[in-house]
C-alpha cells in the first residue's frame, strides 16, 4: 500500500515541469502534513559514521480510512465510515548510512504491543498508555502516534513517515502502470461470509494495477494461510517488483506520464513537516535512488501467537535480534563488508581513564530507572576505573553503548566494555563525546552485570523473519486451497 519508490521517482518531474515555480507550489500544496511523533520519547538521532553519514529510516503507513466516499466503494465496509482509520498496513524503510543497502521490515497489524501516551495535536487530547493492536496507534491522535509505537517498540529513530490511503493506492498504481505479480494457482479471494479482497487471478504471472492493485495489496484471504502474515509477505512482493519496473525507467521517458505520477504521488500522500516539501521529497529520492535493487531485503518482523490467539506478538529473541541489526546499521542480507578485527591497546592505565557514565533507560513504555548511571559509575570504580562520573542528563536508548570520541581512545573504549562484560559490538565512535561514555540502556535496566554477557556479535538474519531479496523474480504467493477456483 505504500508508493516511496513512484513518489522518489515522480518527483523529478520538477526539473523538466512547463511552469515549474508555480507547478511546484501545486505539487506542495497537494502535500497533506501532519506532526512526526506524539510521544515523549527521549530517543536520539543515532551517531554519524566516521564519514559523517546517518542512516535514514522512514515509517510507511497504510490506513484503512472510509472517511470518503470513494474509500467506502473501494474499502467496502460502510459501516466503518465514521470510525477513526486503521494503520493496517506498516512497514519501517531503513536506508544504511552508506546508502548502499536498504532494509524493509513489517510488523503484521494484530501485533499486541504498549502503545505509549500520545497527545492529539488537533484537539489537545491525552490518549493513555495502553496494551493493544498496533494498527490501533493510528487512531491516538494520528500517524504521529504510530510513529511514537514504533520508537518504544523497537529502540530505531524514526526520521519521517509517509501515508496512503485506499483512493491514494488505486491513483498511484494507475500512475505506476502495471507490477507483475504471481501466484501458484487460480486464486479468487471471496467467500459465502464476504470475506475476501474480490482479487481474481489465474495461476501465473499477471501486470495489476488500479483496483487490482489495491486488491493485491489487501488480500488476505486467499493468500497461505489467510491471515496477516500472507499479506504481508504479498505486499513484500508486490514492493520489490515495483521497484524494478521503476528502476527500469519505463514510466520516466515520457514527460506526460512523469508529471501525471508527480500529481498522483503528491495527492495520494500525507507526510510529516519534515517532508511536507517536494524539494525535500526530491532529496529522498536520490537517497534511495543510490541503494541497489539487489542490496534491498525485506522481511517480516519475527513473531508468535499470543496465549490466547487473538494476538500475535514479537518473537523473543528473533524479533529483538531483527531490530538490533537496525539499530546497528547492519545489512540484513547479511553483505556488509567485514571489519578486521583489531582491539588496540588502551592508551592508560584505567586508574588514569576518565569515563562518563549515563542513564538511557527513559522508556515511556516501562518507564525509567533511577540511579543507573550511578550504579554502574561505582562499579567502574570498583574495577579500577576511579575517575569514572556519572551524567544526570537522563534519555533513551536500546542498547548499552560505550563511546570514544576519537581513534586514539579507540583501545580504551574496547577495556572498559570487556571489564563491564559487554560485546565489541557495544563500542561505536562519536563526535559528540570528549571523553569514553557508556550509556546505559534499556537492555539492561538492573544490577552491575550485563544481562547479555558472553553473547556472541550475531549479525545475522532470523530465519523467522522471511526474508525476501529484491532482486528475487522468482517469488510466487501460495495461494490458501479453500479460495482457488
Amino acid at each position: 500500500m505504500v508508493r516511496w519508490s513512484a513518489l522518489a521517482l515522480a518527483v523529478l518531474v520538477l526539473g523538466a515541469a512547463a511552469g515549474g515555480y508555480i507547478y511546484y507550489n501545486h505539487l506542495n500544496g497537494n502535500l497533506k502534513k501532519e506532526a512526526l511523533d506524539l510521544g515523549d520519547s527521549k530517543l536520539g538521532k543515532p551517531e554519524p559514521n566516521a564519514a559523517g553519514q546517518t542512516p535514514l529510516n522512514i515509517l510507511l503507513i497504510g490506513s484503512d480510512s472510509r472517511n470518503t466516499k470513494e474509500n467506502v466503494e473501494l474499502g467496502g465496509a460502510k459501516q466503518d465510515a465514521d470510525r477513526k482509520p486503521l494503520a493496517d498496513v506498516q512497514m519501517l524503510v531503513h536506508v544504511s548510512a552508506d546508502r548502499s543497502n536498504m532494509s524493509v521490515v513489517s510488523i503484521p497489524r494484530d501485533t499486541r504491543v504498549t502503545i505509549p501516551r500520545c497527545t492529539d495535536p488537533d484537539d489537545g487530547r491525552v490518549y493513555p498508555k495502553t496494551e493493544a493492536a498496533i494498527n490501533q496507534s493510528l487512531q491516538h491522535g494520528g500517524p504521529g502516534c504510530t510513529v511514537a509505537t514504533w520508537k518504544e517498540l523497537t529502540g530505531i529513530y524514526i526520521d519521517h513517515f509517509m501515508m496512503i490511503d485506499f483512493s491514494g493506492v488505486v491513483s498511484m498504481a494507475d500512475a505506476v502502470g502495471g507490477v507483475p505479480v504471481c501466484v501458484k494457482a487460480n486464486i479468487y479471494s471471496h467467500d459465502s461470509k464476504g470475506h475476501g479482497s474480490g482479487l481474481r487471478l489465474t495461476e501465473g504471472t499477471h501486470s495489476v494495477k488500479g483496483v487490482q492493485a489495491l486488491q493485491w495489496l489487501r488480500t488476505r484471504y486467499g493468500f497461505e494461510d489467510n491471515t496477516d502474515i500472507g499479506r504481508a509477505k504479498a505486499q513484500h512482493m508486490y514492493m520489490s517488483s515495483m521497484i524494478r519496473q521503476l528502476k527500469k525507467g519505463t514510466k520516466l521517458s515520457d514527460p506526460g506520464k512523469l508529471m501525471g505520477l508527480a500529481e498522483a504521488a503528491t495527492d495520494a500522500l500525507t507526510v510529516d513537516h519534515g517532508l511536507g516539501d517536494v524539494k525535500k521529497l526530491y532529496n529522498l529520492g536520490n537517497d534511495l535512488k543510490r541503494v541497489p535493487t539487489e542490496r534491498t531485503t525485506m522481511v517480516t518482523m519475527p513473531w508468535q501467537y499470543s496465549a490466547d490467539e487473538q494476538f500475535v506478538e514479537p518473537k523473543p529473541g528473533d524479533a529483538e535480534q531483527t531490530f538490533s541489526l537496525l539499530r546497528n546499521d547492519t545489512a540484513l542480507d547479511g553483505k556488509d563488508k567485514k571489519k578486521p578485527d583489531k582491539t588496540p591497546a588502551p592508551t592508560a592505565p584505567k586508574g588514569e581513564v576518565p569515563v562518563v557514565v549515563q542513564n538511557g533507560t527513559a522508556s515511556m513504555v516501562y518507564g525509567p530507572v533511577s540511579g543507573r548511571a550511578r550504579v554502574i559509575t561505582n562499579e567502574l570504580v570498583r574495577l579500577g576505573y576511579t575517575k569514572a562520573a556519572a551524567n544526570t542528563v537522563l534519555i533513551s536508548q536500546a542498547d548499552t553503548t560505550v563511546s570514544y570520541p576519537s581513534e586514539a581512545e579507540q583501545g580504551d573504549a574496547l577495556a572498559v566494555a570487556k571489564a563491564l562484560g559487554l560485546p565489541k559490538s557495544a563500542v561505536k565512535s562519536s563526535k559528540s563525546v570528549q571523553d569514553v561514555t557508556v550509556v546505559v540502556g534499556n537492555d539492561w535496566r538492573a544490577g552491575t552485570a550485563y544481562p547479555k554477557a558472553g553473547a556472541s556479535d550475531d549479525d545475522k538474519t532470523p530465519e523467522s523473519a522471511d526474508a525476501l531479496n529484491g532482486e528475487d523474480k522468482k517469488a510466487c504467493m501460495t495461494v490458501n486451497p479453500d479460495y482457488t477456483f
